[in-house]
């Protein structure tokens, strides 16, 4: 009998006959014999036809590595291009907070660097410049990058913002720590945005830049909504509602101001800002998807998992566990998919919280129609 041979998210390929693939398919049943890390068809399919998006996603977070592939074009190897593609992300935006010495500088390396490896890599990547952009790195099967950072100290002045932008940044985050613009996270005597802050929020509207508050505290978080006429952006966070000891999550309130001007806010799979339990596994950031889509709509939800295909705890170390426990980070959309599916979303609001929302809010931030 002439068999179906699928490929698998981990490279695997499992042979069947074509009279039990549509028995079991006409069934929902997911064979054992083709199913990759207990990942049903109905999850590998979502993540292959849908635009995924990691709002905080990271190539690497080695960063020595990182700088090696930037640096020589060389360095990148097949099977490195051929793992993040079997993770079925589309898009990565693989931005990182500079809070230290010339922070202009390092910026501007930062994004020169990253410039550089992907004039190396055309066959592969494509930096991510526009909303077509998205739909283009999708069709053609090549790797999105949006360039971002996670600290807008950079912004000297208001010019900045246009010159970074030529230069391909399309998010930046206000602040990591506390700075010119406003408190960061962590900051016990958050300022709000500051006039200069209003200031580069508005420039920000005006070229087509997105506003991410992911680290903002929380009355900068709610000044930047407000002063924003465009949608801003929660890359990487979760809901304090279920992690009250964390200033890094996202107040109910936040999250409601956010939506209410068509944010969408990224859960991320940073074990801390997931639980404070003794566990904490994808159960714990279904139930941030699930509060943020409750209290805001699932229209708002999207991933920023923070984290790159290994985890942190195998590569640099925090001060501290950051992994989930057991879990596969180059599975995660496979895995979140399979999750949102038995928690009982339908296919298309998955297809949303994957990437479609991202996709979205990104069109209108950076449609040039929105800049009158």
């Amino acid at each position: 009998m002439p068999g179906v041979i699928m490929r698998f998210p981990q490279g695997s390929f499992s042979l069947l006959s074509r009279r039990a693939f549509l028995q079991a398919s006409a069934l929902g049943v997911c064979p054992r014999a083709w199913c990759e890390n207990g990942f049903s068809t109905a999850a590998i399919d979502l993540v292959r036809s849908s635009t995924v998006i990691d709002m905080l996603g990271l190539l690497t977070l080695d960063y020595r590595k990182l700088c090696t592939w930037q640096c020589t074009p060389d360095a990148f190897r097949a099977i490195d291009l051929e793992r993040l593609k079997d993770s079925g992300i589309n898009v990565f935006h693989p931005a990182v907070g500079f809070t230290r010495g010339d922070i202009y500088r390092q910026s501007l390396d930062d994004i020169d660097r990253w410039n550089q490896f992907l004039a190396a890599h055309p066959a592969d990547f494509l930096r991510v410049d526009t909303p077509a952009d998205i739909d283009r790195a999708k069709s053609s099967g090549k790797l999105g990058i949006v360039l971002g950072l996670q600290n807008s100290s950079h912004f000297r002045n208001v010019d900045d913002v246009d010159a970074f932008y030529r230069l391909g940044q399309r998010v930046s985050q206000l602040t990591y720590a506390p700075n010119r613009i406003g408190g960061g996270s962590t900051d016990p005597h958050d300022p709000g945005l500051t006039e200069f802050g209003a200031s580069v929020v508005e420039r920000m509207n005006r070229v087509g830049m997105a506003i991410d508050v992911s680290h903002c505290a929380d009355r900068t978080t709610l000044d930047a909504i407000a002063a924003s006429k465009k949608p801003v952006l929660v890359t990487h966070s979760n809901c304090r509602a279920l992690v009250p000891s964390s200033p890094r999550c996202k107040t109910d309130e936040a999250i409601k101001a956010l939506a209410a001007r068509g944010g969408v806010m990224g859960v991320t799979m940073i074990r801390f800002f997931v639980s404070t339990g003794a566990t904490a596994n994808l159960e714990n950031v279904l139930d941030h998807i699930d509060h943020v889509a409750a209290i805001a709509g699932v229209e708002h939800a999207g991933i920023g998992s923070d984290e790159d295909l290994a985890g942190h705890d195998h590569g640099p170390r925090l001060s501290k566990p950051a992994d989930l426990d057991g879990f596969d980070y180059a599975r995660k959309m496979y895995a979140i998919a399979e999750g949102l599916l038995r928690r009982g979303y339908s296919k298309p609001n998955i297809a949303l919280i994957l990437g479609g929302n991202f996709r979205r809010v990104l069109a209108e931030i950076w449609s040039p129609a929105a800049l009158s």
